[in-house]
């Protein structure tokens, strides 16, 4: 539609004055000249909420009051959990310790054993002692004079039965006519010429068959002899080997009592200690041969260990220091890393692993006291968020390999004995996740009752003032930096508020205050001066935006070379800028853009093209269809609605997501009805209601920034503003060359309640208040709107109802049928 000239009236409403644009904090309001003479901060600012919750979860000790600590990252989080938790942990008793060891019933399934905090070490070094002790005792026990002869004598007594046996067999022997003669394969039977002279093979070959039979009939009934001798024999040398046996046990009990019972002296308050004792020393002499071996005899063996691996103890988790509860930051927790493994050797050409190989993981490690996790590096590590609930559901650690739980086929390994767990677990988030894990996982709610909430903003006070000033002091001690004016401090303060788009609001993002601490002191020291001044901190927020507004300065060249068709001149009916926000990865701003509606004649109501092309998410057409509410609201009350209507945002051909163009949409229905221009040269952004009051919006400071900048490129004139929601007003914190535009009458910021007061600005013209009684002033907005939509209504019908229309009986039907399905 082409221009019109613009009707001339009084703005029924002032631009806001510069000092309610933003908050400016007065240098001379800070009780410092600079940061050197300010205390570093040694405290959480402006998180009292989140504090007491996490505060109230740390102290229960009843199951399931872990705490999800949510909240943005940069926000503080992790050093006020640390802080919290170190503090509370130094006021604790330090934890029992954990050992595994060889369950000597079942080597498979070794067992644990609970010792006193600082003991484990002292009981594994008591356990080699002992070996070594014990290994020692022995050999000068079975290397003295006394086991010999022990042995001699044991080994005579069954020699003498041994010799009984034999004698007793020789005359029976030689009554049927054999010899009886003792070999490595036991006692043979040969024939006698007589006795004492063996018949030769030969010589048993040329006797008659009758004798052969006989002889051999004699020497089966001597076999038969024989070999009860025979099986005397072997149970005699069973007794002997049992009797050697004995004697052996007997003499290495006597050699290591003396060490056990130093031992048990020692561990006398530790009941499971004893009973390991116990089972060593019973080990011991059941297996004393493999224990009396050389570990260089061992290590030839396959799959053999030297006896301090079997004997001795695996310390999970040494704990020295005599105060204090374990706190364990788990960086990377994999399921390994929490639950523990179990590693493997190579040992002969095998794998070979027992309880020594048993490594602990981070729940080990924080039991008995605090165990802090990032939630999303957790849920990012397949079976780690499973392990974790099932460690605090049945409040042990299991130390499985993930092989032996997904393998198809079952392979012998170890089981260790699970160990009670007690631990307060922290995990550390984002709100998404919290709300994620709660819809999502019945058992998190469970396990983890206690949420605490950082928020990512604080109220201005006097007190956050000091804390920024604080954190600046901190940071400028803690990397050495040049000390920071007052200036500098209250400049920082500003983006603070700004960062939140808040006149009375600090960010709590202190990561990313810490940036532009860093950042002002490099361009403070590259000028050469002394301190940060306010110069520096403006310089540093410039190059930032510098860095990341590539896409922002060509978006404004291809408005300026007029690429993207933007009008901040004239007058134009069913027009008007509305203002987007771009959001990149590290940077966001706003541009203007063209918003036109067609009005005319149908039933069609309003269409928002971009929903037809399905380019319009669901809270835009949400704002759009609110349109329709108002319309009805506002102008059928005596005739029903009946008009065709199209929006679009020219230009655009991404998806339209958001409600913030509703207001702007409006102006330009209501404009195009009343054939009313709109000034181009204001921009519109706010959400509207049924009602027609005027809603606030997201990112106010960044739209009026964005039109800004285009109205600059073209000459400010001093006419050219931007129209936001009265509720906006408190969340401006424009930056200081637009508020001085405005100061010098360059630029306009309007704020209003309703749609009438903007359409006021636009058009020049009363909106024009319907009365109690329904009246609309004459020559008002609202009255050519009204006006405009009964003539279309009016004229619809006659179309309709026309005799002998033809195709225009066609057109009117198929308007009907859009009515309907709408």
């Amino acid at each position: 539609m082409e221009p019109t000239s613009a009707p001339s009236a009084a703005l029924p409403i002032e631009p806001l004055t510069p000092e309610r644009l933003r908050w400016r904090c007065d240098p001379d309001s800070l009780p410092f000249e600079t940061t050197a003479e300010v205390p570093p901060l040694d405290h959480t600012v402006g998180q009292d909420r989140g504090v007491s919750a996490l505060e109230f979860g740390l102290e229960q000790r009843v199951d399931g009051y872990n705490v999800y600590v949510a909240g943005p990252v940069g926000s503080g989080r992790m050093t006020t959990v640390r802080t919290l938790v170190e503090r509370l942990a130094a006021s604790q008793p330090p934890p029992d310790e954990w050992c595994y060891a060889r369950n000597f019933a079942d080597p498979y399934r070794p067992k644990t054993i609970r010792v006193p905090q600082g003991k484990g070490a002292e009981l594994a070094r008591d356990m080699d002692a002992l070996v070594d002790s014990c290994r020692r005792e022995i050999r000068r026990a079975f290397e003295s004079e006394q086991y010999p002869q022990r042995r001699t004598r044991t080994l005579h007594e069954f020699e003498r039965q041994r010799d009984a046996i034999i004698d007793a067999l020789r005359p029976y022997a030689q009554r049927l006519g054999f010899m009886i003669e003792l070999g490595p394969t036991g006692i043979a039977a040969i024939p006698a010429i007589s006795p004492g002279v063996p018949m030769s093979p030969e010589a048993f070959n040329l006797l008659p068959e009758e004798k052969k039979m006989a002889i051999q009939s004699q020497g089966q009934q001597l076999q038969g002899r024989i070999d009860e001798a025979l099986g005397a024999l072997h149970r005699l040398d069973r007794e002997a080997h049992e009797a050697l046996h004995r004697l052996d046990q007997e003499v290495a009990l006597a050699a290591v009592a003396q060490v056990f019972e130093h031992m048990r002296a020692k561990w006398k308050d530790q009941p499971e200690v004893l009973k390991h004792l116990d089972e060593t020393r019973q080990d011991l002499i059941d297996f004393l041969d493999a224990f009396r071996a050389t570990d260089q005899d061992h290590e030839g063996r396959t799959g053999a260990r030297p006896a301090h691996h079997r004997y001795g103890v695996n310390l999970l988790v040494p704990n020295p220091s005599p105060q204090g509860a374990p706190v364990v930051f788990e960086p990377n927790p994999t399921y390994y890393n929490l639950v523990g493994r179990i590693d493997y050797e190579m040992t002969g050409g095998g794998m070979y692993t027992d309880f020594s190989l048993i490594k602990p993981g981070a729940l080990h490690r924080a039991n008995g006291g605090f165990l802090i996790l990032q939630a999303r590096d957790l849920l990012s590590n397949p079976f780690s968020w499973e392990a974790l609930k099932r460690a605090l559901r049945d409040r042990q650690v299991r130390t499985e390999n993930l092989s032996e739980q997904l393998s198809f086929v079952p392979t012998t390994s170890l089981k260790p004995e699970p160990i009670p767990l007690q631990v307060k677990v922290i995990l550390i988030g984002d709100p998404t996740t919290y709300r994620l894990l709660y819809r999502l996982d019945v058992e998190f709610r469970t396990l983890f009752k206690v949420k605490a909430e950082f928020s990512p903003v604080m109220d201005l006070s006097v007190e956050t003032q000091s804390a920024y000033a604080a954190f600046v002091s901190s940071r400028v001690r803690a990397l050495k930096l040049l000390p920071f004016r007052k200036d500098a401090v209250a400049r920082i303060l500003e983006q603070g508020a700004r960062l939140v788009e808040h006149q009375s609001r600090l960010t709590t993002r202190f990561e990313a205050i810490d940036e532009i601490v860093v950042e002002a002191d490099a361009w403070a020291r590259r000028v050469g001066a002394d301190n940060v001044l306010a110069e520096h901190v403006e310089r540093a927020l410039k190059e930032r935006d510098y860095r990341v507004s590539l896409v922002e300065e060509e978006m404004q060249r291809m408005i300026g070379e007029g690429t993207i068709v933007i009008d901040t001149e004239s007058h134009v009916v069913g027009q008007i800028n509305g203002l987007s926000v771009f959001m990149l990865d590290d940077y966001e701003f706003a541009r203007p853009t063209r918003i036109t509606a067609q009005t005319g004649m149908g039933a069609d109501g309003i269409v928002d093209i971009q929903r037809e092309i399905k380019l319009s998410g669901p809270t835009h057409s949400k704002g759009v269809l609110i349109l329709t509410g108002y319309m009805t609201g506002t102008y059928a009350r005596d005739h029903p609605l009946a008009f065709s209507a199209r929006l679009s945002f020219e230009q655009v051909y991404d998806e339209v997501e958001g409600d913030s163009a509703s207001s702007a949409e409006l102006y330009a229905l209501l404009s195009s009805l009343a054939e009313l221009p709109i000034r181009q040269d204001i921009a519109v952004t706010g959400s509207v209601n049924q009602r027609g009051e005027v809603q606030a919006v997201g990112g106010v400071t960044t739209k009026v920034e964005g039109f800004y900048e285009v109205c600059k490129a073209r000459g400010l004139n001093g006419r050219q503003g931007v129209i936001i929601p009265e509720a906006n007003v408190r969340h401006l914190m424009l930056k200081q060359e637009v508020v001085d535009a405005v100061a010098k009458k360059q630029f306009n910021v309007w704020a209003v309640r309703t749609i009438d007061q903007g359409l006021e600005i636009l058009t020049g013209i009363p909106a024009g208040a319907r009365e109690a009684t329904g009246y609309v002033p004459p020559d008002s907005a609202h009255a050519r709107v009204e006006a405009k939509l009964v003539s279309l209504a009016e004229g619809l019908a006659a179309f309709r109802g026309r005799d002998g229309a033809g195709d225009g009986h066609v057109l009117g039907s198929r308007a009907g049928q859009s009515a309907d399905s709408e």
